[in-house]
């Protein structure tokens, strides 16, 4: 009985010591995971550029001809990229108290100037006061101070992941080219496609224009290329445009509209229906004439008004036809109508005729807009 009452506090001690363990474990592992997340605290970075700030003061007294006073704008610079704003105020601070040695060590005795100037004071202020605004914004917007940069990487690959076309069955060929304004990695054009039907024998394709251009318009393209791909094969293809003018007149945003072309084509028949709201006409290229051919269909804008209706225009997709959709950073200019650019578009399209189609969507767009500071967009889809 002795022993078995020895033996239970025994026990219980080692279970309290299990769960501490496993407490500890716990914390640890949950403080790695916030650390390469970049919720964690910045302690480690702080450290170390405090231990820059002496080490640049000593080479400063030591050797002032390879060591400026200018150098301690180093750890500012990083600190502004990597600390939160309160850390950040405290790196301040021992950078001025190191100026203030700096000068009290080398004084004129030594027969060298004061080596903080008042051009030295400026130049550490100004890029103080720069580094502070970098982490005050990063700090507003919730952008993680070590992550920010990865995050928007790895939005950009999600958007173009998105904007992917479906593979589609042998005998047909489709792909998608997007160039935002500027050269930027964000645009206000976007497409969504999915396979959809009992079969998966339809093709559905958005191609959406949003107001604006380039990173003016990228927030709320990824609103809505987020909601349309929702949309899209959970619906009627009657009834996603209606239901993406909805969702964009319940935004209530004051530059609120867009364009958008829907097409539905069937892979079996290569029969299609295109529904316009306010977009530009698609062309085919019919094989047997050889001539290109503008197919619209009618409907306002998406976000202006309610109850708006969008009625399609139908046609056939047969062996050699083509059908392309744009935007109009592709073909509109203010110098020119907008026949004359899609008549540009479809000339430098017939030498892709003989040879055929693939890779076509980029080298067209770098023909017929490549310096235009406009988001241009361009989708090929052709029956072999």
């Amino acid at each position: 009985m002795a022993r078995g009452s020895e033996t239970a506090p025994r026990r219980a001690r080692r279970h309290q010591a299990q769960k501490a363990v496993h407490r500890v474990r716990t914390r640890l592992r949950r403080s790695a995971v916030d650390y390469f997340r970049g919720g964690a605290s910045d302690w480690w970075a702080f450290g170390a550029l405090l231990a820059t700030v002496p080490l640049l003061s000593l080479a400063t007294v030591a050797w002032p001809e390879w060591c400026p006073s200018e150098a301690l704008v180093l750890p500012l610079v990083a600190g502004g990229l990597l600390l939160r704003p309160a850390s950040l105020l405290g790196l301040y601070a021992v950078v001025a108290t190191a100026l203030v040695l700096e000068t009290a060590l080398m004084d004129a005795g030594r027969g060298v100037p004061d080596p903080v100037t008042p051009g030295t004071i400026l130049v550490v202020a100004a890029v103080a006061l720069t580094g502070l605004l970098i982490a005050q914004f990063r700090s507003r917007v919730g952008v993680p101070w070590r992550r920010g940069g990865t995050m928007l990487f790895d939005l950009r690959e999600r958007i173009r992941a998105q904007g992917a076309l479906p593979p589609l069955p042998g005998g047909w060929h489709r792909e998608v080219s997007l160039r935002p304004a500027g050269g930027q990695s964000f645009s206000g054009d976007f497409v969504v496609a999915a396979r959809t039907g009992a079969d998966r024998r339809t093709l559905e394709v958005v191609l959406t224009d949003v107001s604006g251009k380039g990173m003016d318009a990228a927030s709320r393209s990824l609103l809505l290329s987020g909601a349309f791909g929702g949309l899209l094969g959970s619906l009627p293809p009657h009834a996603f445009l209606p239901a993406a003018n909805g969702y964009l007149l319940r935004q209530n945003w004051d530059e609120g509209f867009a364009t958008s072309a829907h097409l539905v084509l069937d892979l079996d028949t290569g029969d299609f229906e295109l529904l316009s709201a306010g977009h530009l006409p698609a062309v085919q290229l019919n094989a047997g004439t050889g001539r290109w051919e503008e197919i619209s269909a009618e409907g306002p804008l998406l976000g202006v008004y309610d109850g708006a209706e969008f009625h399609p225009a139908k046609g056939t997709l047969r062996r050699g036809d083509v059908l392309m959709l744009f935007t109009d950073g592709l073909v509109e200019r203010s110098d020119r109508d907008l026949s004359e650019g899609i008549d540009r578009l479809t000339g430098e399209a017939d030498r892709y005729v003989t040879t055929g189609f693939r890779g076509a969507a980029w080298h067209l767009i770098e023909s017929v807009a490549k310096d235009v500071n406009d988001d241009r967009a361009l989708l090929i889809i052709g029956r072999e």
